[in-house]
């Protein structure tokens, strides 16, 4: 079975428009809809905003169907002049960049766990070049794979952006992919992330937001659905 968890409704429709023999079910005030897609398992919901969020709906997704592989898909800032609006970022890991215990002598970015430390979740790397082979043939995009920096606060500003890129080598930065990668590497579930850039460095550049979700939302849902088919 393959999991899929989105930010956005819109692009959760998507998917559920083209699946058959679905379902739903709620659990802690989430949707969870399953049913088949190209005659493959899959489980669709939307997580809401921010790690906790996340986290809780990875762990309720691992523990009601028992996923084979979880699929993270959304929209992202840019924090490097690599991607613009209209890119896909595919993610190599994760990092929590807002977590942080360097007063204790960690880094910025370090989980601790009773048996160690994780600074990075990594993504699993079948899952990474499956969703790379599924978004080259979208028209007029541009794929890049990299770091995701995910955190509970939105990053605007620029100055703060550029931290993250050099902090911690970043493409894009979020607020869901690294606590559903965490959740997934305690569970040892193989993840991905997949990401529509929203906004750049500097600014959206005057591009309607509602029009550019439904821009996004037709992206990832057109490369998750050559994922199912890929996988």
């Amino acid at each position: 079975m393959i999991g899929i968890i989105c930010a956005m409704q819109i692009e959760a429709d998507g998917i559920i428009a083209k699946a058959e023999n679905i379902s739903v079910k709620e659990f802690a005030g989430m949707k969870f809809t399953s049913g088949k897609l190209y005659n493959k398992d899959i489980v669709i919901v939307v997580c809401g905003v921010g790690k906790v969020n996340a986290a809780m709906c990875t762990l309720g997704l691992i523990e009601k169907y028992n996923p084979d592989i979880i699929i993270n898909s959304g929209v992202a800032g840019a924090v490097s002049p690599l991607v613009t609006i209209g890119d896909l970022v595919i993610g190599t890991k994760s990092v929590e960049h807002d977590m942080n215990t360097t007063v204790l002598g960690d880094e910025q970015g370090e989980v601790s766990f009773p048996n160690g430390k994780v600074m990075y979740f990594e993504c699993n790397n079948r899952v990474e070049e499956t969703l790379a082979q599924a978004c080259k043939d979208i028209k007029d995009t541009h794929c890049e794979k990299g770091i995701i920096a995910s955190g509970d606060i939105f990053v605007s500003d620029r100055k703060s952006r550029l931290k993250l890129n050099e902090r911690f080598n970043a493409l894009a930065c979020e607020m869901e992919g690294a606590a559903i990668g965490h959740v997934c590497h305690c569970c040892k579930v193989p993840y991905g992330i997949l990401r529509a850039i929203s906004d750049d460095l500097d600014e959206n550049k005057g591009m309607d937001f509602i029009k550019f979700t439904k821009l996004a939302s037709q992206k990832t849902v057109t490369a998750i659905d050559n994922f199912v088919k890929l996988v």
